[in-house]
């Protein structure tokens, strides 16, 4: 009977011991580390694949994803000729249609200024146009529609301005320091699809053999450095980014430039965020951006986006960016198919700088180097 006494006593000591047992941690496990910080720019690189005669991981992975081929440059311009042709593109059939008429009246020349006028041409280039028609017409005594044809064609043509230097400076230069990137900064308001024609820039390079890095330096807009990415990332270019939205847009320029010389890379592209609030804060932001980045490397080209159906709108545009960013040449988007063909030679008469490249459309690689006389053939479907 005392035995079990005793059993009574030790069965609650028992049990708390045990429960105790529960509380203590087993020997050799650890807490996890805390997390690293998150830098304040990253950069984005696709996938490279292994290379040749390296051990092979059996276990499952995913596949990287497949990098696009993008479409060579040299028939990008051809493309845009026949579409214009096919769309019988608006300015250049009623110039004709007009022109070919028995005998020109008053009237059928107010119809052609009205229809260059409304083709944003302008009012200098329109009255220079007009001028030398008339005087042509009179002195030649063009008819036909061939000959009328040949005398439209010449006289755009020099208003399109051939000899205008339409190449990008996209060459790598040697300075005491070792070889730096060409820089291009491109700038534009929101809207004129700026951010994507640099992710389109990039695969026209890509196309031409040249090795690119992408600087997302608008960080105004949450969606901007998302879009710049998945461009880069579909023909294996790397996108340096700020992680918090709101960054110093300079500092990731300047990221960017580094990151293009350390690796060597031939061009890096700038995208800048596309407010036009007021010229004196667009001149600080941009000012900033330039004197930053030519830290590292010299500027090579600021490229101004510029929505060619905007019309006066985008010319005052033009006229804002051109006093403040310095412009070295200009990208019209939306040209193909348009009525505002004319907006190619008024935003050069603007600015004093020539049209370089142009958008075809909405395909990926719908941007081309502008041809002035692929263009004038195109508008005038020949």
């Amino acid at each position: 009977m005392e035995d079990l006494n005793w059993l009574w006593i030790l069965l609650p000591v028992v049990a708390v011991v045990g429960g105790a047992g529960l509380l203590v941690p087993r020997r050799g496990r650890k807490s996890a580390p805390p997390a690293p910080p998150t830098a304040p720019t990253a950069v984005e690189t696709p996938v490279a694949p292994a290379p040749a005669g390296a051990p092979v991981d059996t276990a499952p992975a995913p596949a990287a994803p497949a990098l696009d081929v993008p479409e060579p440059v040299s028939g990008r311009m051809v493309r845009l000729r026949s579409r214009l042709a096919r769309s019988g593109s608006p300015l250049g059939a009623k110039l004709l249609a007009v022109l070919s008429r028995d005998s020109l009246t008053e009237d059928d020349w107010d119809e052609i200024e009205e229809t260059l006028l409304l083709a944003d041409v302008g009012a200098g280039p329109t009255s220079e146009l007009l001028d030398a028609l008339r005087t042509r017409v009179r002195v030649e005594g063009v008819q036909g529609t061939t000959a009328v044809r040949a005398l439209l064609r010449e006289e755009l043509l020099r208003l399109v301005d051939p000899t205008m230097d339409r190449s990008l400076a996209t060459a790598p230069t040697d300075t005491d320091g070792g070889p730096v990137p060409a820089v291009v900064l491109v700038v534009g308001v929101n809207g004129t699809g700026k951010t994507t024609t640099v992710g389109k820039l990039a695969r026209v390079l890509v196309a031409d053999g040249s090795s690119v890095v992408l600087g997302a330096a608008d960080t105004f807009r949450a969606a901007a450095a998302d879009q710049l990415s998945t461009w880069g990332r579909r023909v294996g270019v790397p996108t340096v980014r700020s992680d918090r939205e709101g960054a110093d847009p300079a500092a990731v320029a300047f990221d960017a430039v580094r990151q293009g010389r350390t690796t060597g890379a031939d061009v890096v592209l700038v995208d800048t965020a596309g407010r036009l609030q007021n010229k004196a804060g667009l001149m600080d932001e941009l000012g900033k951006i330039t004197r930053v980045i030519t830290k590292e490397a010299p500027l090579s080209e600021v490229l101004l986006v510029l929505d060619a159906t905007t019309g006066q709108n985008g010319l005052n545009q033009a006229r804002v960016f051109g006093e403040v960013a310095g412009v070295t040449g200009i990208v019209l988007t939306k040209l193909d198919g348009t009525a505002k063909g004319g907006i190619v030679v008024a935003v050069q008469r603007e600015l004093g700088v020539p049209v370089k490249l142009i958008g075809l459309g909405e395909g990926p690689d719908d941007l081309a180097p502008f041809d002035a006389e692929q263009f004038v053939d195109g508008l005038l479907g020949s």
